[in-house]
């Protein structure tokens, strides 16, 4: 518990859990919105295809992120998504609320999302010991998790209680409340004299720095090692894209809104039992590349079968346990970069992969909803599964993944050459 005495992170934590509730919120209520009206899985795939412009902000961010400084990042972006979101309940009340307006909004609410996470991991380490980013990554992670099994298990009984739209009006509350708790995070004296020395330079300077540090980022995510990692995130976030969208269909086809929020509630409670068997497995000791492939092997096959079962009950359960692995690798990932990155460059890393591996999500989305059109929600979970199982076959196959160290084992030199260890100027 001594992290909580930790005055910085208690309120990043506090802050992180408000919007998190947020953000659980807006997903199911607008997925379900954009189904609602438009009465397709087409217009659900292109409302998760409209998130590849935030995706694509998000790269560019990286080096900006490692320079500014978190506090008026994560108030402003919490008070512009307070205002957008009170734009829905407005259109309702004056008539003229439609699928194109949710459709447009989105990306652009998405667009502020998509600069607070990598900037909260990557500022974490300047709060925090180094000793402590485990118990840190763990805490964020399971109140994560912890908070979307909550939302999505009322997300649906709020949907048909007071509808969508209302939850907009709770979301914009919420990100309010998100901005006046960051709003107390104090930032160190030497982060302030680093940004300042920042802004003396000229602008032709920034930008030719900028250039670099993007480019330092991109060699690291495109390194041999590092890669093969990202190139199974990246299917992978493209099938969970796809199921995504079609989740709407397929729940309205199995019972309505409830079964859909039961079903993102097992997603999210078998993310969170990962996460709290993590620490318990002792996977530290183990190489990332064999437990990774391992752990999709077993979601792979939990996610094919799991549209099979005979019972609804049994089928949401079986979904459920699907995403158990991945809770208990997203434990691991956030600290292999962590150890495995120099500090320097962290803002442009994590900006940068979550960027080229949550492109393929909007992708998946539009793929998914086409398909749903053609052969319905059931074959494209189905589907989805096979690809995860096929992406945990090659993982444990490949030499260069299963060869990666253990946790214990990495260091800056991991991912990055010696290039990297100097810092930019």
């Amino acid at each position: 518990m001594n992290l909580f005495l930790n005055k910085n992170f208690r309120y990043l934590f506090l802050g992180r859990i408000i919007t998190n509730i947020g953000d659980s919120l807006y997903a199911v209520a607008a997925m379900w919105l954009v189904y609602d009206l438009g009465g397709s899985t087409f217009y659900t795939g292109l409302a998760g295809f409209l998130t590849i412009l935030p995706r694509l902000i998000q790269f560019l961010s990286g080096p900006l992120i490692d320079k500014i400084s978190i506090r008026p990042l994560l108030i402003n972006t919490q008070l512009t998504q307070c205002i957008l979101l009170l734009m829905i309940p407005l259109a309702s009340y004056l008539g003229f609320l439609s699928v194109a307006l949710v459709l447009i909004l989105s990306p652009i609410i998405m667009t502020f999302n998509m600069l607070v996470y990598p900037a909260q991991m990557a500022s974490l380490p300047n709060f925090v010991e180094d000793k402590d980013l485990t118990k840190a990554n763990s805490y964020f992670t399971l109140a994560y998790q912890g908070i979307e099994v909550g939302c999505n298990a009322v997300a649906g009984v709020l949907i048909v209680i007071v509808g969508a739209v209302s939850i907009y009006i709770l979301d914009s509350f919420l990100f309010l409340m998100g901005a006046l708790i960051f709003s107390m995070i104090k930032v160190e004296k030497k982060l302030t004299n680093i940004q300042e020395s920042i802004m003396k330079k000229s602008i032709k300077n920034q930008l030719k720095t900028y250039h670099y540090e993007l480019k330092d980022g991109m060699k690291i995510l495109l390194s041999k090692k590092f890669s093969r990692l990202l190139f199974g995130m990246i299917v992978i976030n493209l099938v969970g894209g796809a199921t995504f969208v079609v989740l709407p269909e397929f729940s309205d086809y199995q019972g309505g809104a409830e079964i859909y929020g039961l079903l993102l509630m097992a997603q999210a409670i078998g993310s969170l039992s990962g996460a709290l068997l993590a620490p318990y497995l002792k996977l530290e000791h183990f190489k990332v590349g064999k437990v990774y492939a391992v752990a999709f092997l077993i979601s792979g096959v939990l996610w094919a079968v799991s549209v099979f079962m005979p019972w609804t009950w049994l089928m949401i359960i079986v979904y459920g346990m699907a995403w158990l692995p991945g809770g208990v690798t997203n434990i691991l990932i956030n600290t292999c970069l962590q150890k495995g990155i120099p500090k320097q460059l962290l803002g442009r890393v994590f900006s940068a992969s979550f960027s080229l591996s949550g492109i393929a999500m909007p992708l998946g989305s539009l793929l998914g909803g086409s398909l749903g059109v053609i052969i319905g929600g059931f074959y494209v979970i189905f589907f989805s599964g096979i690809a995860v199982l096929t992406v945990g076959l090659y993982w444990l196959v490949d030499k260069t993944t299963s060869n990666l160290p253990s946790i214990e084992e990495i260091d800056e030199t991991t991912f990055s050459n010696q290039l990297f260890k100097t810092q930019v100027n």
